[in-house]
């Protein structure tokens, strides 16, 4: 049998040594608090078409820049990128890298919010000689961000891009005003910078959404009525090939099929409430269940046609020491054949796919988890070889790694669920201090891996629990939609009967415990301390909700009050007479341990005034407390210098409210 090998020596290549800081020797003694909250050495990796180049965007020697080197891993462009908010990149073709980022901003008279975050798509050509440009940068008509990116295809002897543009009007003779936020589709071609407008935008009242095929032709069309729900699917021909009402929203495009002849869709069934995905011919035909007994963790797709190439599911897996290969799906027998292969190469190691050539020849995997504070490997098929081309947390060594483990356990009404466990390295395991550190969303989940924060904890002595609470996604749409108008109520038990169990294991002390968290994290800590008493000796809230009304109105009015998003939320939420009941700032005077609030001034998700407005009702009540302002920061904590502050506050507070030793 042909395996790959897996180099697994830390010192490696000149370019490690140069440039990624290979890790150094074993130090006894925990690593500072900045190796765990600065931003990551590596924010991303990406490989070119032909697998000749990739480009690593990194922190080097105290200066964020982007790498692009070749496949031997020599120099051939860098450019820095100072405090840029990066938000994902990748190649056009061999010839150029696409940045996404994204900058928040003040929105002007008339805007439904009072504040954006939004995305700019920066071309960066590999020959040093060619200017940088930025999509849509260049025309007044065109406001210069995106809205949306819907794929990257050849054309002719280069590449073509589609995004969401918003077009400016004419005012007269005083130049071009901005006329109304609804994108319309374009393509941008990347050699020239020529730009077309090639699908409208849809008209008020409604929300559109395209799919484009491998030619760059617009193959469907997705409309949807904000006000009645009405929506439809229409092909090429303009045909409408599938349609329904769906009075909450929860209907969209997926992508193309497959076979490229096929789109699939996803549709909220009104009776069971649960989501279903579809597949429906672009010609025509009857609509047919896709993967609908299948729990799907992530998706697969040719970066040239938008076609679904694979997916994987852990409901795949059979066996359980080989899951990551087990679980993955390619409809392509030789691309399933060559996958598994890569993934097989690194068991028990949590690794995921990150970007590959077209017959997956050579492969980026990432790694992290049980002594791997996130590596990165160049995965080349041919020469069966898997090589260390970088590591996210130098600093910090494999024996530094907390470990990690997965615990089941049961809530009070009997809903089986899990939660993360991370524990000090080095350390037994037995009546520690605890920081029960439940996720945002809520509908998201923690996985078992390398996460910064709950590392950090473990490093200073403390056990980590991270409850995937009812409401949290991984575990089926039952599972999810269990979290309906249990806000404050069961997905709060959830959080401190995750507590109890591992305190009842004898792991932790539950007499040490602290609450932190972030987004609806941070909603769980305050109700941690004000919904629920006698748990936890202090709580963190990291940009959470103290006001459950507030943020249902401000919400409300930053979508243009969208009736689909009102229903959605309100369903979510439970009956609004009940909201004062699960809100922590109507409950301050019932805090039983200090309060640490911090918050970034520019985030445009949860409201910095839920913070504010926290605050106060604590002051007004006595309680003890504190407000940290992040100057300049947003709700993703996306600047090394403010999630420094962030992390440095938080360590500060708990281990003075519930030292670790």
């Amino acid at each position: 049998m042909n395996r790959i090998i897996v180099r697994l020596a830390r010192p490696f290549a000149v370019l490690a040594m140069a440039t990624f800081a290979v890790p150094s020797a074993l130090a006894q003694d925990a690593p500072p608090l900045e190796a765990y909250g600065d931003l990551p050495g590596i924010e991303d990796m990406a490989i070119s078409r032909s697998g000749d180049y990739f480009a690593v965007f990194t922190t080097l020697r105290d200066l964020r820049q982007v790498l692009v080197l070749d496949s031997e891993q020599q120099f051939v462009h860098r450019f820095a990128v100072g405090e840029m908010k990066f938000r994902g990149f990748s190649f056009i073709g061999d010839d150029a890298l696409l940045i996404s980022r994204s900058q928040t901003v003040d929105a002007g008279f008339g805007f439904a919010a009072d504040r954006y975050e939004l995305t700019q798509a920066l071309v960066v050509p590999l020959d040093p000689a060619r200017d940088a440009a930025v999509v849509f940068g260049e025309r007044p008509n065109l406001m210069n961000s995106v809205f949306g990116n819907y794929g990257i295809r050849p054309s002719g002897d280069g590449y073509r891009g589609y995004f969401g543009a918003i077009e400016n009007r004419r005012n007269g003779t005083a130049g071009w005003s901005f006329g109304h936020g609804r994108p319309f589709l374009y393509s941008y071609d990347f050699a020239t910078g020529e730009q077309r407008r090639i699908a409208q935008a849809p008209p008020e009242g409604a929300r559109r959404d395209w799919l484009v095929d491998g030619e760059g032709n617009v193959a469907a069309t997705f409309n949807i009525s904000n006000r009645s729900g009405n929506w439809d699917i229409r092909n090429a021909a303009n045909r409408t090939i599938a349609e329904g009402v769906e009075r909450e929203g929860d209907v969209g495009l997926v992508g193309l099929g497959p076979d490229g002849t096929s789109l699939i869709y996803s549709e909220q069934d009104q009776d069971e409430g649960k989501h279903h995905w579809y597949s429906v011919p672009l010609a025509g035909g009857e609509p047919q269940p896709f993967l609908d007994d299948i729990s799907v963790d992530r998706l697969y797709w040719d970066r040239d046609t938008g076609q679904l190439t694979g997916y994987y599911s852990e409901d795949e897996a059979e066996d359980a020491d080989a899951k990551a290969a087990d679980g993955l799906v390619m409809f392509d027998p030789d691309l399933q054949t060559r996958a598994r292969m890569v993934l097989a190469a690194f068991p028990d190691r949590n690794p995921r796919l990150m970007d590959w050539t077209p017959d997956f020849s050579v492969v980026l995997v990432r790694t992290d988890g049980n002594g791997d504070p996130g590596t990165w490997y160049w995965v080349n098929l041919a020469a069966r070889r898997a090589d260390p081309i970088g590591y996210d947390r130098p600093s910090i060594q494999p024996e530094q790694v907390g470990p990690i483990s997965t615990m089941a356990y049961t809530a009070q009404d009997g809903l089986e669920m899990e939660a993360i466990v991370t524990l000090p390295p080095g350390r037994e395991a037995e009546n520690l201090p605890v920081i029960v550190f439940p996720h945002g969303g809520p509908h998201a989940h923690d996985e078992q891996g390398f996460d910064w924060w709950a590392q950090a904890f473990a490093s200073r002595g403390y056990a980590v629990i991270q409850p995937n609470f009812r409401g949290s996604t991984g575990y089926g749409a039952d599972f999810e939609q269990a979290g309906y108008g249990e806000w404050g109520r069961k997905m709060q038990t959830d959080v401190s009967d995750a507590l109890a169990a591992l305190a009842q294991q004898g792991v932790v002390d539950p007499a040490r415990a602290c609450i932190v968290g972030a987004s609806y994290g941070g909603y769980a800590a305050l109700a941690g301390v004000t919904l629920q008493q006698g748990l936890y000796r202090c709580a963190v809230s990291v940009a959470g909700i103290g006001d459950i009304g507030m943020m249902y109105r401000t919400e409300n009015r930053e979508s243009g009050r969208n009736r689909l998003f009102s229903r959605s939320l309100r369903e979510e939420l439970g009956d609004s007479s009940g909201w004062d009941a699960i809100s922590p700032r109507k409950f301050a005077a019932q805090a039983d341990a200090p309060v640490l609030l911090i918050h970034g001034r520019d985030d445009t998700v949860v409201n910095f005034e839920q913070s504010a407005k926290m605050a106060d009702a604590l002051k007004d009540e006595g309680k003890p407390y504190r407000l940290v302002e992040l100057e300049g920061e947003d709700h993703w904590l996306s600047l090394a210098a403010t999630r420094q502050q962030m992390l440095s506050e938080t360590m500060a507070f708990v281990q003075e409210h519930n030292p670790a030793d």
